[in-house]
């Protein structure tokens, strides 16, 4: 098992037809993923060519994940929490100023995706909008979102099986408001 501290990041490869487990150590914790074709990393996670055509902004298992080229790059194999969102950009430096008026430095998903992804050649330019694993984002009729405490208990996983050689980026998510409040680990195993 490998785990990813609070306020963190990783990244790591994968072989097409390995699984990656995504797993919620103690319930109400957020993890940003992102995926680049190994091979070629211009092709990469794309939120709006998902949900396009898996014709749902309720990504869960059965589902896939497809990249800015129409193609397949992960299957959901098992989610045990059923909620996660794939409309919310990874928070950032800027996110927490914006949104938050804070001011002074904050670990943010975006500076743990862009430190770890350099690594594999990956600029911040290049990182897309991440899966937000575990996140439960909320919206009304008139199209408000609204983020709420993740419903995510200890020990949820979410299962992808990867359908391409992949670069991963993963983290435990740095936003409060995304996490009820408060920040712990994201573990995660390949097989």
């Amino acid at each position: 098992m490998n785990i990813i501290p609070k306020q963190s990041g990783t990244s790591l490869k994968i072989k097409k037809g390995q699984v990656l487990t995504v797993i919620d150590p103690e319930g109400g914790q957020v993890s940003d993923m992102v995926l680049f074709n190994a091979d070629e990393k211009a092709e990469k996670l794309s939120s709006g060519k998902t949900l396009d055509f898996e014709e749902t902004i309720l990504i869960t298992e059965g589902h896939h994940l497809w990249s800015n080229r129409s193609r397949k790059m992960m299957k959901i194999l098992e989610d045990s929490n059923g909620r996660n969102d794939f409309l919310l950009a990874p928070c950032s430096p800027e996110t927490f100023k914006i949104l938050y008026g804070i001011e002074e430095y904050h670990p943010s998903c975006f500076e743990n995706l862009s430190i770890n992804l350099k690594e594999y050649g990956i600029s911040p330019d290049d990182i897309p909008t991440a899966f937000n694993i575990f996140m439960n984002v909320q919206f009304d009729q008139q199209g408000k979102i609204t983020v709420a405490p993740p419903t995510s208990r200890a020990g949820d996983r979410v299962r992808f099986e990867a359908l391409m050689d992949l670069v991963v980026g993963l983290t435990a998510c740095s936003a409060e408001d995304s996490n009820g409040g408060s920040f712990k680990p994201i573990h995660y195993q390949v097989d």
